[in-house]
């Protein structure tokens, strides 16, 4: 009896120590997360960040990426724009009037000089970020699309948002600093284009249409895509109000195989009053607002509070690696 034991325990003893062995071996964290982006069948839920943490630091500044990196996010989604030098820099308007101290270090100059695409890099960087509320932070400036991704590199993903007209120039940089395939780029494009351009080269980011369902036009590239039986890594799905279209395209997205990205930064993007993130922060309890997402199958989220989310995916077992 005792040397039967023995030898269960043995055999249990190896069969942990196989699964141990044949678990997933990821390089880095960028790499692990790439995996369940990849993996329909997940239920992980990637979470996106925002222009980063812009609530803390100047939106879409390397210190914003720092610091959700450290929350524990997957996804840093930053917006481009190009210099008058054609440099990729990360900004979300088209002047720098809004997070910048141009009028400051330019006060001699008109305000429709402030374009983004009438400064050379150098004019760029002698301007300082600001905070959300508007003051200047004198040691941070705007960094370049290459910067960035150096900061990114291994340690998260990256969401090119107001990017896609420039596929050429932003895969030159992912492929010179090799995170390409951490790189999810996305758009409005028709299947045809897309298609052709990733044709034209051997290696391409990760792409994810943006079909906004309750437009004619956002309807008609997510018809597009089920009826060529397409199927994205993801889509990004918009919708104003509640009226059952959401429901029934994610239950389309889910059998198709593909994921289902939500943004709930503003409410205008996810149904209306109620189902984003300020909602949840003025909940007694977020999951009064995320819930509803995980139970629609939901996997990924954009989010202008992703240490409240984090917190509440994790506690709630959807957020573990």
């Amino acid at each position: 009896m005792k040397k039967t034991l023995l030898m269960m325990a043995a055999l249990v003893c190896l069969i942990s120590c196989k699964q141990k062995v044949e678990a997933p071996q990821y390089a880095n964290r960028a790499e692990a997360i790439v995996a369940q982006i990849h993996d329909p069948a997940s239920r992980y839920v990637v979470v996106a960040c925002h222009r980063g943490d812009w609530r803390n630091f100047p939106e879409n500044s390397l210190q914003a990426i720092e610091s959700i990196i450290r929350y524990g996010a997957d996804i840093m989604e930053l917006d481009l724009k190009m210099t008058k030098d054609s440099v990729l820099v990360l900004s979300h308007d088209a002047n720098v009037l809004r997070c910048t101290n141009f009028r400051k270090v330019f006060k001699d100059q008109p305000e429709k000089s402030a374009k983004v695409s009438d400064l050379t890099l150098e004019e760029i960087k002698m301007l300082s970020l600001c905070r959300a509320h508007g003051v200047a932070v004198d040691t941070i400036k705007m960094p370049t699309l290459k910067e960035a991704l150096e900061c990114c590199k291994d340690r998260i993903c990256v969401n090119v948002d107001q990017g896609y007209d420039y596929y050429d120039q932003v895969l030159a940089i992912t492929e010179e600093l090799g995170v390409t395939d951490q790189i999810l780029i996305k758009g409005k494009k028709p299947i045809e284009v897309v298609a052709a351009h990733e044709a034209a080269y051997e290696h391409n980011m990760m792409y994810m249409p943006i079909v906004d369902i309750q437009k004619e036009s956002g309807m008609q590239l997510f018809s597009s895509y089920i009826d060529q039986d397409v199927v994205p890594l993801a889509y990004e799905v918009c919708w104003q109000s509640n009226d059952g279209t959401f429901d029934e395209v994610c239950e389309k997205i889910i059998a198709q195989g593909s994921k289902v990205w939500v943004n709930t930064i503003w409410a205008s993007l996810c149904g209306g009053d109620g189902n984003d993130d300020d909602a949840a922060f003025q909940a007694s309890d977020p999951g009064e607002v995320y819930q509803q997402y995980i139970d629609h199958g939901v996997s990924m989220i954009q989010t202008d509070r992703p240490e409240m989310l984090i917190g509440w995916l994790t506690k709630n077992g959807h957020h573990t690696l």
